[in-house]
């Protein structure tokens, strides 16, 4: 379907001749009755269009160059176009404006001339879908190589786990524990980046709306970024309403924009330097402001500082992060209905960064009350089964979840794991999903056929965070779903729970 011809001559025999004609040299086509027929082909695939003027004439083009002003930017689909009048017609040169890629071809048609022109339209959509499979190759890279790096990222985690069981008052183990703390963080941010592009290209998120309050938004923005000003001594000023506004977005996604927005900021800003968070609502819009007395920015630079990977250097410093906050922060504000713009007055002269969304609930709805935390939960597992190919990570879990009391088994493969949960009978399984042999969900069903397992909690462990993971985990009997490097209070509630 990719690489058939769409023909549309409505009039005459003209489509029928060219079909035939391109059958003989062994070019598949279709021949479309009418305009309304070429649109309901389009999105079954073509590897070219082959069309008579008549159908780009008065309002029957319009269907067709809203099509190609939609294509994905891979997608440059060739237009052949048989006209009579050549270059000359009114309606000729709205189609080539309008419709881009488009060779004009004069009737009466020569065969030859007809057979080339389409063999080398053919030729250049081929080209067209070699970028898009390499581009989708390149996604599947990046989403494959950061679920592999969180794998090594959780016995470090827990690791820093260990030591402050072990030395909880050491001076200088609290330093480095604080310093891999940190790191850890930096490259578990990165990763997500990184699963964000696979996922934001290949059309796979989806934005969790929600009540959430703008004060929380900033507040976490600047909790995350926290490590960024204070690594370069910068003073940041936030500014925000009093009055606790509630918003229509998802949470995750508007915290990391903005907090994208302040560690950017803090990239390009030199040390001691000053920047400013404000956070204004105006009937269903709130603004996010990140402004910053930096390096500034050129006009050139302008243009492409939200393309994926872009990099702009700093001067004295060796390049640092993937060239991807920004633009994911555009991402996700358009995905919003919101937008987001840059302004600068030149180097040297600082930058400004400005996200708006409509998002504020109408009549200005104020948030209810957030009550404080209160006691820790209460814990009432004993034994817990911890099961990772990773054999780090699944013994610096096991030893930590020792430390705290809990009887700990561990197992390496889904196949020792359905031993040992009908051996030991844990209250709790914690169990990795991506294992060789028998995988994580495989291994969940099988203990979940077992009568003894109708009390048992069953947590999954995994590098993939997507709603359709955890509806997997949950559909194989699993309870909760963690995605790695787990943060430990967070198992710690599950076990609770």
């Amino acid at each position: 379907m990719e690489r058939r011809i769409v023909i549309c001559a409505p009039t005459g025999r003209d489509g029928a001749l060219t079909a035939k004609v391109l059958q003989s040299v062994g070019i598949h086509s279709i021949v479309c009755a009418d305009s309304d027929e070429l649109m309901r082909q389009l999105p079954l695939g073509a590897g070219a269009l082959l069309l008579v003027e008549e159908v780009v004439s008065g309002k029957d083009m319009r269907p067709l160059a809203e099509y190609v002003a939609s294509q994905p930017t891979w997608s440059d689909i060739p237009i052949l176009l048989l006209t009579r009048s050549g270059a000359d017609s009114l309606d000729v040169q709205r189609a080539v404006e309008h419709l881009g890629n488009v060779t004009l071809v004069e009737r009466p048609v020569r065969t030859i001339a007809l057979i080339t022109a389409t063999r080398s339209a053919v030729r250049a959509r081929e080209r067209q879908y070699q970028v898009r499979d390499a581009d989708k190759r390149k996604d599947e890279f990046l989403a494959t190589l950061a679920h592999e790096l969180r794998n090594p990222l959780a016995p470090i985690r827990t690791s820093m786990g260990i030591l402050k069981h072990l030395y909880p008052d050491a001076d200088q183990i609290t330093q480095v524990r604080n310093v891999v703390d940190r790191q850890v963080a930096h490259l578990t941010r990165l990763v997500d980046d990184l699963l964000d592009v696979a996922r934001i290209t290949s059309g796979k998120v989806t934005l969790k709306k929600g009540q959430i309050t703008l004060q929380s938004v900033v507040n976490h923005a600047v909790e995350i970024s926290g490590s960024a000003m204070e690594s370069k001594q910068h003073r940041l000023d936030v500014h925000e309403p009093d009055a606790p506004y509630l918003l229509d977005a998802d949470h995750a996604r508007l915290v990391q924009s903005v907090a994208n927005l302040l560690v950017n900021a803090a990239k390009f800003t030199p040390p001691g330097g000053h920047i400013v968070l404000s956070a204004e609502v105006m009937g269903p819009m709130v603004t996010f402001r990140v402004a910053d007395n930096g390096i500034g920015l050129e006009p050139s630079s302008l243009a492409k500082i939200f393309d994926l990977f872009a990099q702009t250097p700093v001067p004295g410093e060796a390049p640092t992060g993937l060239g991807i906050g920004l633009s994911l922060a555009r991402q996700f504000a358009e995905m919003h209905g919101g937008t987001l713009h840059a302004s600068s007055e030149g180097l040297g002269h600082g930058s400004e960064f400005v996200l708006a969304l409509p998002v504020v609930l109408k009549d200005g709805q104020l948030a209810p009350p957030v009550q404080a935390g209160g006691p820790a939960p209460t814990v009432n597992a004993k034994k817990i089964l911890v099961v990772d190919d990773n054999v780090d990570a699944a013994n610096t879990l096991g030893a930590l979840l020792g430390m705290d009391g809990f009887a700990v088994t561990t197992a390496y493969d889904g196949v020792a794991a359905v031993a040992a949960a009908m051996a030991h009978r844990p209250d709790v399984v914690v169990m990795d999903i991506g294992m060789p042999g028998m995988n994580g969900y495989d291994a969940a069903r099988l203990i979940r056929q077992q009568p003894a397992s109708e009390k048992m909690v069953l947590i999954a462990l995994t590098g993939w965070g997507q709603t359709t993971d955890k509806t997997l985990a949950s559909l194989a009997g699993f309870n909760h779903h963690l995605v790695k490097p787990v943060d430990y209070e967070s198992l710690m509630a599950c076990l609770a729970a």
